[in-house]
């Protein structure tokens, strides 16, 4: 008879684990559905958006919008029940009935929370799931739309651009992150050294507060206003709609992509870059993705930088702006494509660049398990510095690890670090983007042990007092929550990592519209007045 690895008796005592902690908590969720149904006008009508367990479409409603395979695992802890609004008034009912049975609330708008804290939790819990709230109006007079907050960033940028090819939007790249959860971190894309963040042309959004409010910018006040741009909405409430200010774009713009490496001499011109992509004309961004390759010189390992870049404007301009500030990469102009802003976003996600349909998409097709972090650099890294970062790239683990560096400069230099919680401005050359994919579970400790290492390689290369991170690639390596009381102290830890000296203004808010931190998770802004107890009431 065959002997069970320890893996397996592992799996075996957590699904029993698992099992103990479900039946426990089973009388909460049927006090649960019963304030529920006493609290719904109709009864009917938010019967057809409950699904539990019970239910066969209950693990499909679940996984539809999980985007990490890390937290689909049979362990992974489930909620007892998930709402799926149709309209804001079905929200209200489900905030007073956690609150009445002690169960915490995760709202979930695009599923991509790196850590998964948007549909998972360690103690009984309840998902509000936005998929449903996903309408968005163009007023191109005006430049400007309303968008709910579970529509994804695809479907903002297709709506545009069925009114209008000359505006856009300064949000993502990823076309189906949803637009609460990516605009109330901050949010970026390559618009961010002519634009700046998707947050900072956010003029007026609706919310709904601990005590089922709902709140737009003129009732909610300008210190709540000024912490869901950027300092996460789902430690204030659930963010139902933001009203964005469009922004201008050429008829035409540029698209170009240039690989080398190491043997095309990728070591010397990265190193350059550092020293220019900061400075270019703030209608030029130029990112770089580093990633192992096998050479198609004799098939051996190498380490490729690939230059991507996106120019608000025609070739014939941008040919002798890279010639001039980054010659190094010999841009040529068989290398640039013409094409609309629109098409762009296809061109930059990698997608083909022809029906605008695929924007609409609200799935990415291929969900994989994956670690990120993210730095920002202030200095350029030496060569030395570099060749350490290839050195690691050649471990196993890295055949399917990137880095993303992502230039600063332009509008990002000129926006103050407290206008919104989002700091990380002046001061910075890049961004980088730490991530490594995997797809066998059991593997999982070996990748995360290597990004981690990675990460720590790169500590006196980066931001220091704070070593500054950012919320919308949420890191629970940098420091969590206790989970007996909530302390400025120990919540500061991560805090101050991502929002720096706008840490203590996020508890200020945080105190006054949810003293009693009812919403929370493992990395959400205190009350200085909370405190938590067994049954999280």
């Amino acid at each position: 008879m065959k002997t069970p690895s320890n893996s397996s008796l592992l799996f075996i005592l957590l699904l029993v684990i698992f099992s103990c902690s479900w039946a426990v908590s089973s009388h909460e969720h049927d006090d649960f559905l019963q304030c529920l149904s006493l609290q719904s006008n109709n009864h009917s009508s938010i019967s057809n958006i409950v699904y539990t367990p019970k239910n066969s479409s209950y693990l499909s409603i679940l996984n539809f919008s999980i985007q990490n395979l890390r937290f689909e695992s049979v362990t992974t802890p489930k909620p007892l029940v998930i709402i799926t609004p149709v309209h804001e008034s079905q929200i209200q009912p489900v905030i007073y009935c956690a609150k009445e049975n002690g169960m915490q609330i995760r709202v979930r708008s695009g599923g991509h929370d790196y850590e998964g804290l948007s549909y998972t939790s360690q103690v009984p819990f309840v998902i509000i799931d936005l998929v449903n709230l996903r309408e968005i109006n163009v007023d191109v007079e005006k430049k400007t739309a309303w968008i709910q907050a579970g529509a994804r960033l695809g479907e903002l940028y297709y709506r545009i651009a069925e009114k209008s090819r000359t505006l856009g939007f300064p949000g993502g790249v990823c076309p189906t992150v949803g637009a609460g959860g990516h605009i109330s971190g901050g949010g970026y894309g390559t618009l961010i050294r002519k634009y700046g963040l998707a947050a900072d042309h956010v003029i007026d959004a609706r919310i709904i507060d601990v005590n089922g409010r709902i709140l737009d910018r003129i009732s909610m006040g300008e210190d709540l206003f000024w912490a869901i741009r950027g300092g996460g909405a789902a430690s204030f409430g659930v963010i139902l709609a933001w009203k964005l200010e469009l922004v201008d774009v050429p008829e035409k713009v540029t698209v170009f992509t240039i690989a080398k490496t190491l043997e095309q001499n990728a070591t010397n011109i990265v190193h350059r870059w550092q020293y220019v992509a900061h400075k270019l004309d703030e209608d030029l961004a130029v990112r770089v993705f580093i990633s192992r390759v096998n050479s198609s010189q004799d098939g051996r390992r190498t380490i490729q930088a690939s230059f991507q870049s996106l120019f608000l404007g025609g070739v014939d301009r941008l040919l002798p702006l890279m010639q001039q500030s980054f010659p190094e990469l010999g841009l040529q102009r068989e290398d640039c494509t013409e094409m609309s802003w629109i098409e762009s976003a296809l061109y930059i996600y990698g997608l083909p660049v022809g029906s605008l349909e695929v924007l609409q998409n609200r799935t990415q097709a291929n969900v994989r398990h994956f670690k990120a972090k993210v730095d920002y650099v202030q200095k350029p890294i030496s060569k030395n510095g570099l060749e350490g970062i290839w050195k690691r790239f050649f471990e196993d683990e890295a055949e399917e690890a990137e880095m993303l560096f992502v230039p600063y400069g332009g509008r990002m230099d000129e926006v103050s670090e407290s206008s919104i919680p989002f700091p990380h401005r002046a001061g910075n050359l890049y961004q980088i983007h730490y991530m490594v994919n995997w797809d066998e579970e059991e593997a999982s400790e070996r990748y995360i042990n290597w990004i981690r290492r990675l990460y720590s390689y790169m500590a006196s290369y980066v931001s220091k007092f704070p070593r500054a991170a950012y919320i919308n690639y949420r890191d629970l390596d940098i420091g969590v929550n206790n989970k007996g009381n909530t302390s400025y102290t120990q919540a500061s830890i991560w805090g101050r990592k991502y929002f720096k000296n706008n840490f203590k203004r996020l508890v200020q808010v945080k105190t006054m519209v949810d003293p009693s931190n009812f919403f929370r998770n493992e990395q959400s802004i205190p009350s200085i007045y909370s405190r938590w107890t067994k049954n999280g009431k």
